[in-house]
C-alpha cells in the first residue's frame, strides 16, 4: 500500500485527463449545490467587475475627451501674452507663429469684460474680438450656428452670441444687444462707462452653458475700438493640430514671437478642473477593482470547500499514481476557468454597452420617464463613451491575474493533502 502510494506516473503538464476532470468538478451534483453556487456567483462577480471597470473607464474617458475638445476648441492650446511692450506687431507675431509646423491657426484677440443687457434681463459676458477669417476657424463655433450668420463679420458692427445667453435676455439673429464697458470715455467728471448697441448677426451652440452663456464675439477692429486699445491686442490664442503634445511646441512658439512673450497652456489654464478629473477616474478605477477582487476571493473559499469535498477523490487519484503537479494542476485549470470564462464576459459585455450607451440611455429615460443625463448639469447633449485600448487591455490583464493568483494556494492545498489521512476514516 505505502509503495503504491510513492510511486507516481509522469504525465505530460496539462495532460487531457486534467482537463476531463477540472470541467467535472464545475458541473456539481446535487450534494455539492453550495459550491457550484460559490462558482456561480464568483463568475458573475468577475464579469460584473470588469463590464462595470470597462464602462466606467470609457465614460470617463468620453467624459474627458468631450470637453476637452469643446473647451480647447473655443480657447487656444497656447496663450501667447505680451512682456515688455504691448503687442502692436501683432500681426507679425501671428503669422510667424502660424509658419511653425504643427500650429493650425494663430489668432490675435482683443478680450473684454461687460455686462450684456436688453429690455428684460442682463448678464456678465467676456467679450472677445477676433478677425472673422480665425472666427471661420474655430469650428466649434463656425459649424454650431443655430441663427444667422457669419458673413461679413469684419465689414460691420455686429457681434455672435451663446444660445443660452440670447434665451436668457430674450433675443434672436436680428435683435440688438447692448453692451456696457466700465472703461469708456475719459473726461473732466472722470472715466464713464462706454454703452453701445450691437445687431445680432449670430446665435452658436457649443454645447457647454458656461461657453454658450458668457461669451460675446465681436470684429477685431471694432473691439479695439470698443476698449480703446490703441491697435494692440490682448493676446494670441494659438491652435496646435496635437494638444496632447504641447509641450514640444512652447520652445518653437516662443522662437517664432521674435519677441519678449509669456506662454500659458492649456494645461495650466485649465490644471484644477482636469487634475480633478484624474483623481476622480483614478478613484473609481480603484474602488471598481474592489469588485474583482471580492470575485477572485470567493474563488478561494469556493475551492476550498472543493477541495475538502474531494478529498477522497485526491486521495484515490494519488494511489493511483498521480502527481502533486497533476493534482495541483487540476483545481488550477477549475478555478482558473471561472476567472478567464467570467473576464472575458465581462469584457464582451462592457464592449457591447459602451458602444450603445446612448441608446441605452435614451432607452431608460424612456422607460422611467426622467431626464438620466441633464444637458444643463453635465454641459454635454449626450452620454459620450471613448474605449481606451490600454485601458480596457490592462482591466482585463489584471482581472485573469487575480483570478489565477487566488486559485494558488487551494491548489496548493490539495497538491499536499496526505492520502493516509484523507482515506482514514473513509
Amino acid at each position: 500500500m505505502d509503495e503504491t502510494m510513492t510511486e507516481t506516473v509522469q504525465t505530460a503538464p496539462f495532460a487531457p485527463f486534467e482537463w476531463m476532470l477540472s470541467a467535472r468538478y464545475l458541473r456539481a451534483r446535487r450534494k455539492e449545490g453550495f459550491i457550484s453556487v460559490i462558482a456561480g456567483f464568483s463568475f458573475l462577480g468577475i464579469m460584473l467587475g470588469v463590464a462595470t471597470l470597462i464602462i466606467v473607464m470609457a465614460v470617463m474617458n468620453g467624459f474627458r475627451k468631450e470637453l476637452l475638445d469643446k473647451i480647447l476648441g473655443l480657447n487656444g492650446h497656447i496663450l501667447v501674452q505680451p512682456l515688455e511692450s504691448p503687442l502692436t506687431d501683432w500681426k507679425d507675431v501671428a503669422d510667424r507663429i502660424s509658419q511653425v509646423q504643427g500650429i493650425r491657426l494663430a489668432a490675435p484677440v482683443v478680450d473684454g469684460q461687460a455686462l450684456a443687457s436688453s429690455p428684460w434681463n442682463a448678464s456678465g459676458v467676456l467679450v472677445r474680438g477676433i478677425r472673422s477669417d480665425d472666427l471661420n476657424n474655430l469650428t466649434s463655433i463656425a459649424k454650431n450656428i443655430k441663427q444667422g450668420s457669419l458673413e461679413g463679420f469684419d465689414d460691420g458692427q455686429g457681434v455672435a452670441i451663446g444660445r443660452r445667453l440670447a434665451d436668457q435676455l430674450s433675443l434672436h439673429a436680428g435683435d440688438s444687444i447692448t453692451l456696457v464697458a466700465p472703461k469708456g470715455a475719459v473726461t473732466p467728471m472722470g472715466t464713464t462707462p462706454r454703452i453701445k448697441p450691437y445687431k445680432i448677426v449670430a446665435v452658436f451652440e457649443i454645447g457647454m452653458s458656461e461657453y454658450d452663456l458668457g461669451f460675446v464675439f465681436m470684429p477685431l477692429a471694432e473691439a479695439q475700438a470698443y476698449f480703446n486699445r490703441s491697435n494692440d491686442v490682448t493676446s494670441i490664442e494659438v491652435f496646435t493640430t496635437n494638444p496632447d503634445r504641447i509641450v514640444a511646441f512652447n520652445k518653437a512658439v516662443t522662437e517664432a514671437a521674435a519677441r519678449p512673450v509669456f506662454l500659458v497652456d492649456w494645461r495650466q489654464r485649465n490644471s484644477t478642473f482636469f487634475n480633478a478629473l484624474q483623481v476622480e477616474r483614478n478613484v473609481m478605477f480603484l474602488i471598481l477593482t474592489m469588485i474583482v477582487l471580492v470575485a477572485a476571493l470567493n474563488i478561494v473559499s469556493g475551492l476550498i470547500m472543493l477541495v475538502k469535498d474531494k478529498g477522497s477523490d485526491i486521495a484515490i487519484l494519488r494511489t493511483m499514481g498521480a502527481s502533486q503537479g497533476s493534482i495541483m494542476r487540476i483545481f488550477l485549470i477549475t478555478g482558473a476557468s471561472i476567472g478567464v470564462v467570467g473576464t472575458l464576459v465581462g469584457f464582451f459585455v462592457g464592449l457591447v454597452i459602451c458602444l450603445n450607451i446612448e441608446s441605452i440611455r435614451q432607452f431608460l429615460s424612456w422607460l422611467t420617464s426622467t431626464e438620466l443625463f441633464s444637458p444643463e448639469l453635465y454641459f454635454l447633449s449626450k452620454l459620450p463613451a471613448e474605449i481606451d485600448v490600454g485601458e480596457t487591455t490592462a482591466v482585463v490583464i489584471m482581472a485573469l491575474t487575480l483570478s489565477f493568483l487566488a486559485t494558488l494556494y487551494p491548489s496548493w492545498r490539495a497538491a499536499r493533502l496526505d492520502p493516509v489521512e484523507a482515506l482514514r476514516y473513509e
